[in-house]
């Protein structure tokens, strides 16, 4: 029975080929179990993360490698025509290189995860994804180009070919393109961070995310505005999150009865209020209160004071205003509101004919 021919191989020949796939199926098997129970707690016990990145990048390829190798020496016990064994050599050649491929693209992407993926102060490098992408297109690319020059593929004429669709492909896609460089100029040249609070053109707000097309930033009505991130790269960028310190200008009117020495008065109480008040900065440099106009209902003095970075500006804007009320009330210092005095002058000439 077992000298019956099928597809003109015999029956025992299709048996040894079945048998051989089975074999390598089992070895990957058994290869898998040897992993998990043996190198990966020993590659991970170790302080280098060297052997850790190897292991990943192996594990997988090297299981599939296994596979083909046994269905290619199990196809070619059997008998075939010729035209059939070419296709699958060919098929064969381009699946050896793609698995090449796949560990190096392993390789590479663990390398950068572990070396290269945290910044020094601990967080996340916000450049991995879009690079480590941009990788793993190079490396595949170069692998499939390969691939098909391997199997007699006339590589010259295929890439003119996709020379001229490429042209038509990139004017179509120019603003993704613009928009992808637009990402790589954020993320090295680091003019805000996610988190940050900005301003973009008239919108201020707080950035959540920062992707490859576009970035994302909330605004004070909890809403997400997006921006396409060329257009972040060709506009004015206000980093309010980076200031030192806020700074807060006043105008204050006081009443035009207000004397000279209660003048010189109020500007000492304001110089002095900043020491009171937490999270403003009391460094005499930073404090200005000057005497700078008459206007039409109160003269004007103009004051200049500086919220530290940690203090909340709603909350120590408020705390400041509180003081100088109470300090002016005290000090019987009256703020002016708008007012007109009108004088009428009698004629003199009615007063004689009544």
């Amino acid at each position: 029975m077992l000298e019956n021919e099928l597809w003109g191989n015999t029956i025992e020949n299709w048996g040894i080929s079945i048998l051989i796939i089975l074999g390598a199926i089992i070895i990957v098997k058994l290869l898998s179990l040897l992993g998990k129970k043996v190198i990966k707690p020993f590659v991970t016990g170790t302080d280098n993360h060297l052997d850790d990145v190897i292991f990943y990048s192996l594990e997988a390829p090297v299981k599939f490698a296994i596979i083909l190798l046994g269905i290619w020496i199990a196809i070619h016990r059997l008998v075939y025509p010729d035209s059939f064994v070419k296709v699958v050599d060919n098929a064969y050649s381009i699946l050896i290189v793609l698995d090449i491929t796949w560990f190096f693209g392993r390789l590479f992407s663990s390398l950068l995860q572990v070396y290269w993926g945290k910044q020094s102060n601990g967080q996340a490098n916000k450049m991995m994804p879009i690079i480590k992408r941009t990788i793993l297109v190079i490396v595949w690319l170069i692998g499939i180009v390969m691939a098909l020059s391997n199997v007699g593929v006339n590589i010259s004429a295929l890439l003119g070919t996709l020379g001229i669709g490429g042209i038509a492909f990139a004017l179509a896609a120019q603003d993704t393109v613009k928009n992808v460089f637009g990402a790589f100029t954020i993320l090295t040249d680091k003019p805000f961070s996610i988190g940050d609070t900005i301003r973009v053109d008239s919108y201020e707000g707080t950035v959540v995310d920062v992707g490859v097309r576009s970035t994302k930033i909330m605004n004070y009505d909890k809403r997400i505005i997006t921006f396409p991130n060329y257009k972040i790269t060709d506009t004015s960028i206000v980093n309010i999150s980076s200031e030192p310190m806020r700074r807060v200008v006043l105008n204050l009117g006081l009443t035009y009865d207000t004397t000279s020495e209660k003048m010189k008065e109020a500007l000492e109480l304001l110089k002095s209020i900043p020491k009171r008040v937490e999270n403003v900065s009391s460094n005499p440099s930073d404090i200005v209160a000057v005497f700078t106009e008459y206007s039409d209902s109160a003269l004007v003095i103009m004051y200049i004071y500086f919220i530290e970075k940690q203090g909340d500006i709603l909350g120590v804007t408020s705390n400041m205003n509180m003081e100088i009320l109470a300090a002016f009330n005290k000090a019987g210092l009256n703020l002016a509101f708008p007012t007109r005095t009108v004088y009428i002058q009698k004629d003199e000439s009615l007063k004689q004919e009544n």
